[in-house]
């Protein structure tokens, strides 16, 4: 099964992000994933955007940015600018999310939709020709060390089954590890989001690989 992996930035150690970016690549990830915080959205700030400029030459790996923030639109440019790939936006913050996912995919971007946990998924339709994937988080900000939410493995599972437009991707972020990552890709994750899990005892390689074997 072919499930893409997607570290997360935001807990990597931040005094080499250089050398841990290259073994990522090493490793066979698929893509780096960020999140961009504003503070007001969700009560963090621990990444900003000049992570993106910095790392953007140190690999061809996609970069897939997730902003969890309000009034998103005005970093979108700046980000296709800076060589990212990919933008998620969140429902909730987004009154007119279609308007948003076009501008994305007008920069030539993948564009996504983040639901939070307690998001319901909407009719997707409308958005249909503008979205590439959806992601749902499985983790609400509790805190660092943030808890799985095992319902949102439910939300996924139905999700797939009612949709209607199979080029959509499903992406799964928030506390997944190896001890339920086949309960996740068996809900039907086309990718997983994953944080401390890959950074875990600095080993970065061996981590990879355990995750990946204990789904396939």
């Amino acid at each position: 099964m072919t499930v893409r992996i997607s570290p997360s930035m935001a807990s990597a150690p931040f005094y080499q992000l250089g050398d841990t970016l290259i073994e990522l690549e090493s490793a066979g990830v698929n893509s780096i994933h960020f999140d961009i915080e504003d503070g007001s959205f969700v009560p963090v700030m621990t990444l900003g955007t000049k992570i993106i400029q910095e790392l953007r030459p140190r690999t061809r790996l996609p970069f897939d940015v997730h902003l969890m923030m309000v009034n998103p639109e005005w970093l979108l440019s700046d980000l296709a600018r800076w060589g990212v790939n990919s933008i998620s936006v969140h429902y909730e913050a987004c009154p007119y999310p279609r308007r948003v996912l076009r501008q994305i995919t007008s920069l030539g971007l993948e564009a996504g939709l983040a639901l939070n946990p307690a998001t319901p998924i909407p009719n997707l339709d409308y958005l249909a020709p503008y979205l590439s994937f959806i992601v749902l988080l499985s983790t609400e900000p509790e805190g660092y060390d943030c808890p799985f939410i095992p319902e949102t493995l439910d939300k996924m599972r139905k999700g797939k089954q009612a949709q209607t437009h199979p080029g959509i991707k499903w992406v799964m972020d928030g506390d997944i590890n190896s001890g339920n990552i086949a309960e996740v890709v068996a809900a039907g994750a086309d990718e997983v989001v994953l944080g401390r899990a890959i950074f875990k005892d600095h080993d970065i390689s061996e981590n990879v690989r355990m995750l990946r074997g204990a789904f396939m």
